[in-house]
C-alpha cells in the first residue's frame, strides 16, 4: 500500500476501503485506450486472505461490466487470481496461476490488460464472449 502511494501506476488507483483493514482494498480501474472500455472508470474491491502472498486475492468488480473475463456478479476470472499449483481441468500451467512474487501492482497490470484482450477460450461469463 505505502509502495503504491510513493510510485503510482498508470491506470488504476488503490486504497484501503477501511483504514484500519489492510485486506479489504477498492481499486479504480481507467478503461484503456482503444477499447470498449476507453474513458470508463470501474471500482473494483481486492480482498486479500490472512495467508497472502501465499495465496491470491479476490477481486470483484462493483461498477457493472460486461467481459468474457468477468462472471455476472462481478468476479474477475484470470489465471493469475487462481490458486497457486496445477490446475484440475490441466488448461492453465502452475507458472501461469498465482505465485506469491505478484502484487497489487501486477494484478492491476494483468487486469488491464484482460480489458484490452479478453481470453474467450475460458470465459466466466459465456454471454459476453
Amino acid at each position: 500500500f505505502t509502495e503504491l502511494n510513493k510510485n503510482p501506476v498508470e491506470g488504476f488507483s488503490a486504497g484501503l476501503i477501511d483504514d484500519n483493514d489492510l485486506y479489504r482494498w477498492e481499486v479504480l480501474i481507467i478503461g484503456p485506450p482503444d477499447t470498449l472500455y476507453e474513458g470508463g472508470v470501474f471500482k473494483a474491491h481486492l480482498t486479500f486472505p490472512k495467508d497472502y502472498p501465499l495465496r491470491p486475492p479476490k477481486m470483484k468488480f462493483i461498477t457493472e461490466i460486461w467481459h468474457p473475463n468477468v462472471d455476472k456478479n462481478g468476479d474477475v476470472c484470470i489465471s493469475i487470481l487462481h490458486e497457486p499449483g496445477e490446475d484440475k481441468y490441466g488448461y492453465e500451467k502452475p507458472e501461469e496461476r498465482w505465485l506469491p512474487i505478484h502484487t497489487v501492482e501486477t494484478i492491476m497490470i494483468s487486469v488491464i490488460s484482460m480489458l484490452a484482450d479478453p481470453n474467450g477460450d475460458s470465459p466466466a461469463n459465456v454471454d459476453a464472449a
